[in-house]
């Protein structure tokens, strides 16, 4: 009897021990900024300098390892597979995510993202534009006006961050 009652003491005071370390635990989860959504390699925000710099940034440089942030313009509404975001003087740049291995939800457009990758001088022919266009949810008459290959600074993100 006195086994039983010492092994009941000790399997109560274990599961009470157990208790309290979880609920720590959902103390440190609960401290998390839940604003924000990770995407790809595990990046932080820290160094991030604003998307209508990287004009600037870029100038005289064919590519560019870098991390930036601002707003996105656009997202692929088929997958999530690529975004647009405005870097300044009236200029687009199209981000594709590194070996397409993530997408982003089909409604982050003109929400704040941080991004972390390699930023490069890209032409994009009439056929890939119309791709976009198309994926994007332009209609066939805004899709035919696409007549000209397009020069412009795109990027490939390994990483990103999302505010909800």
């Amino acid at each position: 009897m006195k086994k039983l009652l010492f092994l009941s003491t000790l399997g109560i005071t274990l599961f009470a021990a157990c208790s309290d370390h979880k609920s720590e635990n959902n103390n440190e989860l609960s401290a998390v900024d839940t604003t924000l959504q990770y995407f790809g390699d595990s990046i932080t925000k820290d160094g991030a300098i604003a998307a209508d710099q990287l004009a600037a940034q870029m100038v005289g440089k064919d590519s560019l390892k870098i991390k930036i942030t601002g707003p996105i313009e656009d997202v692929c509404q088929k997958k999530g597979c690529w975004m647009n975001m405005n870097i300044g003087n009236n200029q687009s740049m199209r981000v594709r995510f590194k070996d397409y291995a993530f997408f982003l939800p089909k409604d982050a457009g003109t929400k704040t993202v941080f991004i972390e990758g390699v930023a490069f001088t890209d032409t994009t022919s009439v056929a890939e534009l119309q791709h976009y266009a198309e994926d994007g949810g332009k209609t066939k008459e805004e899709i035919a006006k696409i007549t000209e290959p397009e020069i412009s600074i795109s990027f490939e993100a390994n990483g990103v961050i999302l505010k909800k």
